[in-house]
């Protein structure tokens, strides 16, 4: 028979390399086993008593384009695992001879059935019932031998498990189960088929303790060869593990079952346990290298995968087939095509025929690698070595052809696939569909549709094949010209093939596309159509498409329903990021009119709107009809806005009672929710409590940003605990956070206690530590001494300020026309007013306001009465404390009757508290 020619000679291999033991002996019958079709099978016997048991045949399935489909080590015979010399032995020798003959005689009792008068058919020890062979207990007695006994439990076990277990008992009762493993063995068999592993592993503990039975390995391997059977990892491990504890050797049939379980299931780590276990005791299982070779292939764990091969020749396994054919398959997934080569010369030097399978492996080798040169090579070397190209050889040369890119050569061998009858497999699917699109056939792309269709593929399946390879290779935009004919109805009548479509339109920028098949589709689910809208909507917000969600927003069909709570509530959201928020108060206001209850992310979205556009009043509003909902639990960051919100408004009772719903909610607190509650709640709550707040935020190891040092900075300064203002200052400079306003703010707390040593150190420590002296500072600074009556020092820091060229502001001025307005000094406080306007910023309210005060002072109550009017020329209504102030002005001045008539004129307009300040 002709042989692949290979590059590389039988002088080049690397014979330490690999240089395996072969059996000579088996080679004739291994060259006569193989059939070259989809698989071919090896078989091995076993003498048991002398007998000839054929084993289970291996299946080798050919090599995929994954390194999973490589072969299964070989099961083991359910004779071989449960039945020995010691168990058959004690039965009576012609009835087991007879048996092989099959002969049914009564040796040593009798198994004749008769009909008695209830219509049983029964024998001496055994009924026949519905529920299978059972045992008659009125024809047994306690006497009864152990062979007997077994015999009895052999032949329940393989008809009635329930009957068998019974029987068992009666055993037990009687004394028929000490150092009886024979027994055991039955019936764990009935434990395992019925999975009871609890019962199986008392029954275990039973056999070695009470019965004084000695364990071996067929007791075991009864239960793990019905884990086996079924696929349970966990448990077959377990009583691996179990019996490994009893200190019972593991036989050849164990670590075949063990290894063959965990190659299905991938189990890497139990393998490389019993492996581990195997090796160290010297067993060899040739299935046992194989399964662990190809679980390391499939975990793309190579260098594993070849320390085995080299155990394999350490230990000098006799390889089969097997083993051969997960060596070249470990080597070429792996990308070492040179040493795939080795392996198959020398398979064939060993006398194993050349097969599909190793060569189709071999192709496969060279496609992943992108070499088709070599992959093609081999392909046209099947005719030379009698063999034919398979399926699975049609499909390796598709996907290594496509690998490279190679549009002609993937087409041409699709081709020949389908012509020869075979099928393509997913991928091969993908593979030219990908290639098409990329080449523009879209003419191919429909008749490979086709062929899917042919194949009876999901819909849903072919269309996300091919918006992937459109998608992959750039050409989105013509899927419709392939989604045609009866598939496109499909996709129109399909709910859930309509929306894989649109929304890989909307991915990619087609809307109007999308639109389109919205507007054509057949089906009728308004639910399926609600969320499939709302889909789109998030996926165009996602992307930042505000512009496209606004225009699938604007084609979602009028219902008679009421409108869907989510749509409107994103497009709400939508509204107010685009700035359109008199759209998106419209679609609230329709959602408050048909009835629709906001949810909690409904009124966050609302809320945020109204805090987007300015409108804290309708913001406060909405939190007051949220509040009405018992139901309505604000999560984390609602909390944090209806702080911010209150705050803003100056809202402090709702400040403080909305920090004690907070504690009360349970709610998770994070660092941003210590920084706001502190932040927002500093004017609120008392600070005691502010100082509880803090110390649990450094004690839960979150940390404090700037602001919050400074608001807590403030909140001791106003409160005189200078102490913590100290302690305080020394943590967030430790920490880095300290900036300008903690300065100003400790200036600010030491001036208005009148304590100028600390204050005039603080701006020394300012300035040394790099930051220069702020007009908020100066401020400070002018205000304490002013009202102190240190006007040396009030001129000095003016001074100050002309050489530092720092620039007043209106507090600056306000600041001095109150100082010198209360000193009545009216020169100065015209002085300071020419420069205020000469400077370009005028008067403001609290400009005015200090004014009215210092000519109340000064006698000068018409000019105090002026400015009201100067006021509203300049377009700056008075507030309460401007009438306040020019109340208290008239009264000094003996002008109570106009003091009266500004007091009821307040009343008219309704100004609460017209007798003084709040």
């Amino acid at each position: 028979m002709a042989s692949l020619k290979l590059p590389l000679s039988l002088d080049s291999i690397d014979q330490k390399k690999l240089n395996f033991h072969v059996n000579s002996s088996s080679l004739a019958d291994q060259c006569s086993s193989f059939s070259f079709t989809n698989c071919f099978h090896v078989t091995r016997a076993a003498s048991i008593l002398g007998s000839l048991t054929r084993l289970k045949h291996i299946r080798v399935s050919r090599f995929e384009t994954e390194p999973s489909n490589v072969p299964e080590p070989n099961p083991v015979d359910r004779d071989t695992l449960f039945s020995s010399k010691n168990e058959l032995g004690n039965e009576n020798p012609e009835f087991v001879q007879n048996r092989k003959k099959g002969i049914r005689r009564n040796v040593g009792f009798k198994f004749g059935f008769r009909r008695n008068r209830n219509g049983v058919e029964r024998g001496d020890f055994f009924v026949c019932r519905n529920s299978g062979l059972d045992v008659d207990y009125s024809a047994i007695t306690p006497d009864l031998k152990l062979e007997h006994c077994n015999s009895i439990l052999k032949r329940l076990e393989k008809s009635n498990d329930g009957n068998a277990l019974r029987f068992f008992e009666w055993m037990r009762r009687n004394g028929k189960l000490e150092g009886n493993v024979t027994a055991y063995r039955l019936v764990l068999r009935v434990l395992g088929r019925r999975e009871d592993w609890d019962a199986a592993e008392t029954m275990v503990m039973q056999a070695n303790g009470d019965s004084r039975c000695e364990l071996d390995f067929q007791v075991f391997n009864t239960i793990i060869y019905a884990c086996s059977k079924r696929g349970i990892v966990e448990m077959g491990a377990k009583w691996f593990r179990m019996m490994l504890e009893y200190g019972v050797q593991p036989n050849v049939a164990t670590y075949g079952m063990l290894m063959g379980l965990y190659q299905k299931s991938w189990n890497v780590r139990e393998a490389e346990f019993a492996f581990s276990q195997m090796r160290n005791s010297g067993i060899v299982c040739q299935s046992a290298y194989s399964a662990m070779i190809t679980i390391y292939t499939r975990l793309s764990l190579y260098d594993k995968a070849e320390e085995i091969i080299g155990f394999m020749r350490k230990d000098e396994v006799t390889l089969n087939l097997e083993n051969w054919l997960v060596m070249l398959n470990a080597y070429s997934q792996s990308g070492k095509l040179e040493e795939a080569e080795q392996v198959l010369a020398l398979m064939q030097e060993a006398g194993f025929c050349p097969n599909i399978v190793a060569y189709n492996t071999l192709i496969t080798g060279y496609g992943k690698t992108s070499n088709m040169d070599a992959a093609q090579r081999v392909f046209m070397s099947f005719q030379k070595l009698g063999l034919e190209p398979d399926e699975t050889t049609y499909r390796s040369m598709i996907e290594g052809w496509g690998r490279t890119g190679n549009f002609n050569q993937a087409g041409w061998y699709y081709k020949e696939l389908t012509q020869l009858g075979f099928k393509p497999n997913s991928s091969n699917l993908y593979t030219l569909l990908t290639l098409q699109a990329k080449h523009g056939d879209e003419e191919g792309a429909i008749k490979t549709l086709d062929d899917m269709l042919k194949m009876r593929c999901q819909h849903s399946s072919i269309l996300g094949t091919v918006l992937q390879a459109y998608e992959k290779a750039g050409r989105i935009d013509k899927v419709p010209l392939v989604l045609t004919g009866s598939f496109y109805r499909h996709v129109l009548d399909d709910p859930t093939s309509c929306s894989i479509l649109v929304m890989a339109y909307v991915k990619s920028g087609l809307v109007t596309d999308a639109i389109e098949v919205l507007g054509r589709k057949k089906w009728k689910d308004s639910a399926f159509e609600d969320n499939l809208y709302h889909l789109l909507i998030c996926s165009c917000k996602e992307s930042g498409d505000l512009d496209n969600a606004v225009k699938i927003f604007s084609q979602i069909p009028d219902s008679e329903n009421k409108p869907n709570l989510h749509i409107m509530c994103t497009m709400i959201d939508i509204y107010s990021a685009m700035g359109r928020f008199t759209e998106a108060e419209t679609l609230y206001l329709k959602l408050k009119s048909s009835g629709v209850a906001l949810d909690m992310i409904g009124f966050s979205i609302v809320v945020r709107m109204y805090v987007k556009a300015g409108s804290l009043k309708d913001a406060c509003g909405v939190l007051q009809m949220m509040e009405k909902q018992k139901d309505i639990v604000p999560d984390i960051y609602l909390f944090r806005d209806m702080l911010r919100i209150y705050q803003k408004c100056n809202m402090q009772g709702k400040l403080s009672n909305l920090y004690y719903r907070i504690l009360k909610s349970g709610v998770t607190w994070d660092q941003e929710m210590y920084n706001c509650v502190i932040n927002c709640c500093a004017r609120a709550l008392p600070v005691d409590e502010l100082s509880k707040i803090f110390n649990r935020m450094l004690q839960h190891g979150f940390t404090p940003n700037t602001i919050t040092f400074n608001v807590m900075l403030d909140v001791y300064g106003k409160a005189k605990l200078f102490k913590k203002v100290k302690e305080l200052f020394w943590m967030a400079k430790t920490r880095g956070l300290v900036d300008v306003i903690s300065y100003n703010t400790i200036i600010a707390a030491y001036g208005q206690s009148k304590d100028f040593k600390n204050m005039s150190s603080t701006v020394r420590e300012m300035q040394f530590n790099g930051f220069s002296v702020s007009l908020e500072a100066y401020n400070c600074m002018l205000d304490a001494y002013g009202k102190e009556g240190e006007m040396e020092k009030f001129r000095s820091i003016l001074q100050r300020m002309k050489e530092s060229k720092c620039a007043s502001d209106h507090y600056t001025y306000n600041i001095m026309i109150n100082i010198y307005g209360e000193r009545r000094w009216i020169n100065e406080v015209a002085a300071v007013l020419t420069e205020l306007k000469e400077c370009g910023l005028g008067p403001d309210l609290c400009s005015y306001n200090t004014l009215i005060k210092a000519y109340g002072i000064a006698g000068m109550v018409e000019d105090a009465v002026g400015l009201i009017k100067e006021m509203r020329g300049n377009e700056i209504e008075p507030d309460r404390i401007t009438y306040y102030n020019l109340i208290t002005a008239l009264k000094k001045n003996d002008k109570f009757l106009e003091a009266v008539k500004w007091s009821l004129w307040m009343k008219q307009m309704g100004m609460e508290n017209a007798d003084g300040p709040t």
